[in-house]
């Protein structure tokens, strides 16, 4: 196991972790949580005796091997498969031993014949090394980070920044090990690579040590929680929800913090209130809903915080904003050759508006935005705006517009000249530019608040349509929830592309999804897209044989049975046209509405068993939150009380939103039989 005791970690003058102590058991999947500059990276780096401790030990098994992602890849002409299969280091010294016996046997027989003995232990070791599985092993590494098979063969450098870092996360996956650092992995992955690290970190046998912004993905992997508060690491069992819960119970304890959360509870709770009574039965909607409420158990952590982003309402609200006919859209080559990425794109913004975009990386999502915003110009069709129509436009290049030079209060005085000081600084205060900070340079701030800053920049202008990409990359935990409360609250439309499911489900109430070159309303939420992508990928691979199949047999087929084939298979698409469910006739149709009244039943049954069930875990739940309102709860008398209370309140409560989704999901599958 991993123990710390009496560790004290400093950088400067800052004492980041002060005399705390706390273990981490084999195979267990940590979570490390904390505001940016709280020491997780600090302590990963302590782990991999990149620095020493100031004070107290940090012990774990001389014997475990430790993967860690590099931060940076130097340029590197070897293959994307090669590369990945470098990270297992110890097969490739296998290798280059057993190479090296090939080369000497060229020159010298007999030399290569004393070596026999040593032959048959590498022989054995690259076994043991799985050196026969290694090629597939990198392939499927690849496959599941979104690489195509055209690309593992191509060179590490020609690739961006983003995809080296997918193949840096694909070369540690590749090592043996039985301690998996992982800092921030999801930072440049699409929502389908993220699905796929999940699976294949749940399946891993090894300790996970994690560090991620992104609560879903966090609250997916890790079985425990660590969180940097205040120079120590308090342990929290259970994952990111569930920390969520055991420490906002424990802050509502404070009169302070209880205060101010009722003031934001009350605040929450009225546009809660609203956007019920406006919402729909749709998924998308009813999801949005829970997602919502869960803005309450946040609100007193958000005010710990000390980060409070309000988003300005837009001053007119045009409606439609924007509407696309027949539109093409793509880039430009520095030839003059224009590339379409999308096309025939048939679709519109209207006032209010709070749309998610999906889509797997390389779909366009990023070139559907750009050319909503108009930094890309129409290839073809018309893209519409309405008179009134203001645009705030975020994606991360513009982290590279800001003058490093300047303070973020020069940086909004240039916009806004005529205002006063102190009504800037109070803007910028809620984004966390507080106290000297406001007057700080931006050059050694953090991505996460060159991000922050670049946003208020955006919606100081008072936009009525958002366009956001990956905005809350870099930020830490309290930052993205303060800005998931703001998008929540804004009162003009919004298109976000965003990995952060949690994000996603909070803010829109609708979906656009980009794939084979289209952009299409996407009727579902995101389990659907989930269950849409497997599909999608089941439907690709399957093409994908057939038509390795087809190719093969054509190869063997004259010219004439090539035409013969192509015929039939015109007719077979005839026929399977021409027969619609519309021929069927009275006698099935009633046939169909039994079926369907014989299949609403069992479901009913199902409602009315979930409804019961969801009764006692109410009943529970109100009953646990009487014992933890009570502060004798939390003396050192009841220590093992109150852990077990708060501990059975996170399960009851996992629980009843558990009972809730299945709930919602009988729900819609009762409205497929009406």
């Amino acid at each position: 196991m991993i123990r710390a005791t009496g560790l004290t970690v400093r950088r400067g003058a800052k004492v980041l972790l002060d005399q705390t102590d706390f273990v981490v058991h084999p195979g267990e999947r940590v979570g490390f949580v904390g505001k940016n500059g709280a020491g997780k990276s600090t302590l990963f780096a302590l782990i991999q005796h990149e620095m020493d401790a100031d004070a107290g030990r940090l012990d774990f098994p001389l014997g475990w091997r430790i993967a860690s992602v590099r931060q940076e890849i130097a340029d590197s002409h070897d293959a994307a498969r090669e590369f990945v299969i470098d990270g297992d280091t110890h097969l490739r010294h296998l290798q280059a031993q057993r190479t090296l016996i090939d080369d000497t046997a060229h020159t010298s027989p007999d030399h290569a014949e004393a070596q026999g003995s040593r032959i048959a232990e590498l022989e054995a070791e690259l076994i043991e090394a799985d050196a026969w599985t290694s090629v597939s092993r990198a392939e499927q590494l690849l496959a599941g980070l979104g690489f195509t098979p055209e690309q593992w063969s191509e060179p590490v450098d020609s690739f961006s920044g983003g995809w080296r870092m997918r193949l840096a996360l694909a070369r540690a996956l590749m090592a043996p090990s039985e301690l998996l650092l992982l800092d921030e992995p999801t930072n440049h992955l699409d929502l389908d690579a993220m699905l796929w690290l999940e699976k294949w970190l749940a399946a891993y046998q090894g300790t996970v040590l994690l560090i991620s912004h992104d609560t879903e993905f966090l609250d997916a992997v890790a079985q425990t929680i660590l969180h940097f508060d205040q120079g120590k690491l308090v342990r929290y069992k259970g994952g990111y929800e569930d920390f969520v819960t055991q420490r906002a119970e424990r802050l509502r304890q404070t009169k302070v913090a209880y205060e101010r959360q009722t003031r934001e509870s009350a605040r929450l709770q009225g546009f809660i209130d609203r956007f019920k009574a406006k919402a729909s039965k749709a998924k998308q909607a009813q999801s949005r809903v829970k997602a919502l409420a869960r803005m309450d158990l946040m609100a007193p952590i958000r005010a710990e915080s000390g980060i409070d982003i309000r988003i300005p309402s837009p001053k007119s609200m045009p409606d439609p904003l924007l509407v696309l006919d027949d539109m093409h859209a793509g880039y430009t080559t520095e030839h003059g050759k224009q590339v379409s990425i999308l096309r025939n794109v048939k679709l519109m913004v209207r006032g209010g508006d709070r749309i998610g975009i999906l889509g797997v990386n390389g779909a366009g999502k990023s070139t559907l935005v750009k050319t909503l915003a108009g930094e890309l110009e129409v290839q073809g069709g018309t893209r519409l705006a309405s008179r009134g129509l203001e645009v705030g436009y975020f994606a991360q290049h513009q982290l590279d517009m800001l003058d490093l030079a300047s303070s973020p209060l020069q940086h909004l005085s240039r916009i806004a000249p005529g205002t006063r000081e102190q009504e800037l600084r109070n803007y910028l205060g809620g984004f966390g530019f507080g106290g000297d900070r406001v007057t700080d340079t931006v050059e050694p701030m953090s991505g996460g608040e060159k991000a922050r800053l670049a946003l208020s920049l955006i919606v100081w202008q008072k936009p009525n349509l958002l366009l956001l990409d990956e905005p809350s990359n870099h930020l830490d935990v309290e930052t993205r929830e303060a800005l998931t409360t703001a998008l929540a609250e804004f009162g003009g439309s919004m298109l976000l592309v965003s990995h952060d499911r949690h994000l996603l489900r909070t803010t829109v109430d609708s979906f656009w999804i980009v794939a084979n070159g289209g952009v299409q309303e996407f009727d579902g939420d995101l389990e659907d897209y989930r269950d849409w992508l497997a599909q999608h990928q089941a439907r690709a691979r399957k093409q994908e044989a057939a038509a390795r199949t087809a190719g093969r047999a054509a190869d063997k087929m004259t010219a004439a049975e090539q035409a013969a084939a192509q015929a039939a298979a015109i007719e077979a698409a005839k026929t399977a046209a021409s027969t619609p469910e519309q021929k069927l006739n009275k006698r099935e149709s009633a046939e169909l509405r039994q079926q369907a009244a014989q299949l609403r039943k069992p479901i009913e049954q199902q409602i009315n068993k979930l409804e019961k069930e969801l009764e006692q875990v109410q009943a529970k739940l109100k009953s646990l939150d009487t014992l933890i309102a009570d502060s004798d709860l939390y003396s050192e008398a009841r220590k093992d009380e109150c852990v077990r209370v708060l501990a059975e309140h996170g399960e009851f409560t996992k629980r009843a939103a558990s009972l809730e989704s299945a709930w919602l999901e009988l729900q819609t599958q009762l409205e497929a039989f009406a």
